[in-house]
């Protein structure tokens, strides 16, 4: 039998969190963002359940491949685009559209032979201070890019660094505005937190381009709980009870005895640890699901397993379901964002960073 560790990736919260991310720009066309591969997901394992969206966006070439061999003939959007000049064949072979956000990325244009133009996304560097053109340099990029043969049509696009805080977006929205006020073009302005928080980006924006939000994470936890949201979880990890301990009060458990017991308890030992995924720095009283029931983790995440308290589940044992985030068989949700959080890191982190040697399947 193998190990009992699994996770699963549920196509229907993927379909409604898409949906949910529609109702929020209802006039504007949606990139499904599937970097990272799928921020962990898997590009094949969500493509049936994000195939309604418009695009799909993400930063690496295979990945691009990958999504076009799926079957998919409609727009893909290389988010930091090319990154030398032999790439644009690539981008040429599969219909891909890029964004271009520097000086070189042009000069790589204007070198290239094509018969097709390319459709560029020219990125405006508002405030976020990591890729794009700064407001004083943006129109000549686009005149340069506007005046080349090997460009057919050119998209607008910047990124927020504070959409989901109280700095907002506010001045950078100004910015972007002021500067491309009179310029054609489609405009790609909002992330999910921008999508779900700023009503002025997502008038603003042609498309958006939800990523977390797909995925059933809150882009604004802790403000906001993705149930707040609306949002549904995409990704459960689940393992079972390994071994049972009943131990007496000052009995400590697991290395270095972070966790010393102050009455008698029953313990279950479950297959899951730091090398399947799970963060090794989480803390005594991190929530999980006992067979659909909320208890916590006691002692020191070890690489392969983990400790949790029975207390509230006296029926629980030997093989009974422990749910470290997602959806439990009962329907209790634990969401990842509250075990992140009790890990001193955000949902994203956990979901990419699911083990290879964790198995994976697709509900039904």
């Amino acid at each position: 039998m193998p190990r009992p560790i699994l996770a699963t990736i549920h196509p229907a919260a993927l379909q409604h969190n898409l949906a949910r991310n529609r109702l929020a720009a209802p006039d504007a066309k949606v990139w499904a963002v599937v970097k990272a591969n799928a921020y962990g997901h898997g590009i094949e394992r969500v493509f049936e359940g994000l195939r309604s969206a418009d695009g799909f966006a993400l930063l690496d070439l295979d990945e691009a491949r990958r999504v076009r061999e799926l079957g998919w003939r409609g727009p893909i959007l290389l988010l930091e685009g090319v990154f030398e000049a032999r790439d644009l064949e690539l981008c040429s072979r599969l219909d891909l559209w890029h964004t271009v956000h520097c000086e070189e990325q042009i000069d790589m244009l204007a070198a290239c032979k094509t018969h097709v133009g390319h459709r560029v996304f020219l990125k405006m560097n508002s405030g976020m201070n990591r890729l794009g053109f700064t407001p004083a340099c943006y129109r000549s990029a686009w005149a340069r890019l506007n005046a080349l043969p090997q460009v057919d049509e050119i998209s607008l696009m910047t990124h927020f660094s504070d959409a989901d805080g109280g700095q907002g977006i506010a001045a950078q929205m100004a910015c972007f505005s002021e500067v491309t006020r009179d310029l054609p073009g489609e405009r790609s302005l909002s992330n999910s937190a921008a999508s779900l928080r700023h009503a002025d980006a997502v008038r603003a924006s042609d498309w958006i381009r939800p990523g977390i939000s797909l995925y059933g994470s809150s882009p604004d936890h802790p403000e906001h709980w993705a149930s707040e949201w609306g949002l549904w979880p995409t990704m459960t990890l689940a393992a079972k009870i390994i071994a049972v301990r009943d131990i007496a009060a000052g009995a400590s458990v697991g290395y270095g005895s972070r966790f010393v017991a102050d009455a008698p308890m029953r313990l279950g030992v479950v297959a899951c640890g730091y090398a399947d995924g799970y963060p090794r720095v989480c803390p005594n009283g991190t929530p999980v699901l006992v067979a659909g029931v909320r208890s916590r983790l006691v002692g020191r995440v070890s690489m392969d397993m983990v400790t949790v308290d029975l207390t509230p589940v006296p029926e629980a044992g030997m093989g009974s379901e422990v749910t470290l985030w997602g959806r439990a068989t009962n329907g209790a949700v634990l969401g990842i964002d509250e075990v992140a959080q009790a890990a001193g890191t955000l949902g994203y982190e956990l979901m990419c960073a699911l083990a290879q040697r964790v198995p994976v399947q697709v509900a039904d």
